[in-house]
């Protein structure tokens, strides 16, 4: 897709991941992927979204560091931990708290490009974080700029 405004083309790439994980939570690391969509886009300056296609599931961008995932795990468990009291457990599904921590992680980033590359600080990763796990999911990619 093209867009062309006062003399410039700007253009637009998406791209779908899918993701099916081994466990209920999980955090993926998807930077290289958000890396390969921005290069098949061939947009030089611009910016990514990234966005979690369910309401379970959520994008952020921090450190790679196994032990701050599992301190944001944690972290999140106490924000918004399983009770099987929640209200939204009475249509018959026992996925409440990963309702609400979708809330508290977001469910998608932008990130800016330049030079025909993610424009992160030294330690910027992106992640998908799932929490209610075990079945296919979706990542949309959209890749923006010129």
């Amino acid at each position: 897709d093209k867009i062309v405004k006062k003399g410039k083309t700007m253009k637009f790439h998406t791209k779908y991941l899918w993701v099916h994980t081994k466990n209920i939570h999980d955090y993926i690391n998807i930077t290289r992927d958000v890396e390969q969509a921005l290069y098949e886009s061939g947009i030089n300056d611009g910016m990514i979204l990234v966005s979690a296609m369910h309401i379970t599931a959520g994008i952020y961008v921090n450190d790679a560091e196994s032990g701050l995932i599992q301190d944001i795990e944690k972290w999140l468990e106490d924000v918004a931990p399983f009770n099987i009291n929640y209200k939204h457990h009475q249509t018959g599904e026992t996925n409440g708290d990963a309702h609400l921590k979708s809330l508290v992680i977001g469910h998608e980033i932008i990130v800016p490009v330049t030079d025909g590359r993610l424009d992160f600080g030294t330690w910027q990763q992106i992640y998908y974080a799932e929490f209610d796990g075990q079945r296919d999911k979706r990542i949309l990619i959209k890749v923006m700029g010129e």
